[in-house]
């Protein structure tokens, strides 16, 4: 699993979250399945080149979702029993909302509304 994940430190996406969106996106994919185990802490920090901490803390995120599961003694695993449908998406945008953002960006398209403005439009609604 380590060599396809990777972890871009000039993105402005924090690391961690790169390595939680990574794991996310291989589970929904199917690359990870319910009881794969993912690697030690350590050793995916030390792979990646990143802080332990870094790992841990988005091992904690995953774990908070439901997608992985820690036990002392036997690691890190994907969990049993989610649907994968339920996942957010690599982005980590619920599947719903991110359906509805494209039927929107579609439907101002189809009537030649400039998407720029839609972007103020959604920001300025979340606003008031």
């Amino acid at each position: 699993m380590t060599t396809s994940l990777t972890v871009d430190l000039d993105d402005s996406t924090p690391p961690y979250e790169q390595i939680r969106r990574g794991i996310v996106t291989r589970v929904a994919s199917g690359s990870l399945l319910a009881g794969d185990r993912l690697p030690a802490i350590r050793a995916l920090a030390a792979d990646l080149g990143v802080a332990v901490n870094t790992v841990a803390r988005a091992y904690r995120e995953l774990e908070e979702a439901g997608i992985v599961t820690t036990r002392r003694g036997a690691g890190t695993r994907i969990s049993e029993g989610f649907d994968t449908a339920d996942l957010p998406t690599g982005s980590g945008l619920d599947p719903a909302v991110e359906t509805y953002a494209a039927e929107v960006v579609a439907t101002a398209r189809d009537r030649g509304l400039p998407l720029a403005q839609l972007v103020v439009a959604v920001r300025d609604a979340i606003e008031r």
